[in-house]
């Protein structure tokens, strides 16, 4: 049954609503092209005749071996370049950039350690130009398997200057020191003309909410790579406190072992260890008068047997000139971690910094694969 409504909008029944998921394959979709894991601790982790894709994400997970810093080559015709034909702009635990060039590889943005590490990155691959890379690096600081030490970030940019098409990637140490056993590389690649039908982002839950002090998505299947975003408006008053991030494994929200990292507006890194929850991976940004308006986008390695870390952007109103066009954003960068292993989170939840009954609208989404 169809029924008309004013304006000649249309309602339908509930089995009638469209799914606002990512159709598989009909969008084409980021794919997985190629991964290595680890069997055993060695080095280096590379992944090799990649297609030709306009571009790639990577997702890397390092786990602790040897001393290891984090050094990354890409090459062409299945070799992997280790001329001086990389540069970089990079800010490591905030407090500022720092940039090299020439080099012989993208690296040493954080300190050598036999430590966890979740590297996310896209690189442009058009045939012709110079190839450009972004992402994040998040590690779980100098203690493992305790939310009483913070963890470490960096945020980079890079380029390489050939012209052809990658083809190989590669992590390293300039040491050949060993990674881990179970260390992994995916790379994933989209292109405009893709229409394929396998799809490695799976949509696990979307949840919506108009009212509350805080909302908590429903238990969701585990998966190895965890990728969220959401939205969230408040309408009362912040009165100096602030939104937060929780997580959970069994379908429970865990209220302990947090330590997070971050940066608002470019300034130096904060830091908070031994938390009930992760604020800083959320941010903030009210319009003056207490209205929160909040984008996140965030991606997590949730590896059972592992501590789970966290790479997060936020964006929100600025809160002293608020809204509009003459009021510049605020932003918040962070990484995070939550100390539980033996499990996997499968629930996430969003605290209002409003108080009771803040919350006017929000949304979460995450996907997920192995």
């Amino acid at each position: 049954m169809v029924e008309w409504l004013a304006g000649n909008r249309v309602r339908g029944t509930s089995a009638e609503k469209p799914v606002l998921g990512l159709p598989s394959g009909s969008v084409g979709g980021w794919k997985e092209l190629a991964r290595t894991t680890l069997g055993s601790g060695s080095h280096p982790i590379t992944v090799s005749d990649l297609p030709d894709k306009r571009y790639y994400m990577v997702l890397a997970h390092n786990i602790a071996g040897g001393s290891i810093n984090w050094n990354f080559r890409v090459g062409t015709g299945g070799t992997l370049d280790t001329s001086s034909n990389y540069a970089d702009r990079h800010s490591s635990n905030g407090g500022g950039d720092a940039t090299t060039a020439p080099a012989n590889r993208w690296g040493d943005f954080l300190t050598n350690g036999s430590i966890d590490r979740f590297t996310q990155l896209y690189i442009s691959n058009l045939s012709g130009k110079e190839k450009l890379m972004t992402g994040h690096i998040a590690d779980r600081g100098a203690t493992n398997v305790s939310s009483g030490s913070a963890p470490e970030r960096a945020e980079v940019v890079g380029k390489w200057t050939n012209t052809s098409l990658i083809d190989v990637l590669s992590l390293q140490d300039d040491n050949s020191q060993n990674f881990g056993s179970g260390s992994e590389m995916v790379v994933l690649g989209w292109d405009p003309a893709d229409t394929h039908t396998t799809n490695f982002w799976e949509e696990l839950v979307d949840t919506s909410w108009s009212s509350g002090s805080s909302v908590e998505t429903s238990a969701f299947a585990t998966k190895k790579y965890l990728w969220y975003q959401g939205w969230f408006k408040t309408g009362g008053s912040m009165s100096g406190s602030y939104s937060a991030l929780q997580v959970g494994s069994g379908g429970t929200i865990s209220t302990s072992g947090y330590a997070e990292r971050y940066s608002i507006n470019g300034a130096n890194d904060g830091t908070e260890t031994n938390k009930s929850n992760m604020y800083g991976l959320v941010g903030q940004g009210n319009d003056g008068s207490g209205n929160e308006l909040t984008y996140i986008n965030g991606f997590i390695i949730n590896n059972s047997a592992n501590e789970k870390l966290l790479i997060s952007d936020a964006v929100g109103f600025n809160p002293t000139t608020g809204s509009g066009s003459g009021s510049e954003p605020r932003r918040t960068k962070g990484v995070g971690k939550w100390v539980t292993t033996g499990s996997q989170i499968n629930k996430m939840k969003i605290l209002s910094a409003a108080g009771s009954g803040a919350w006017v609208g929000g949304q979460l989404k995450v996907w997920g694969s192995d």
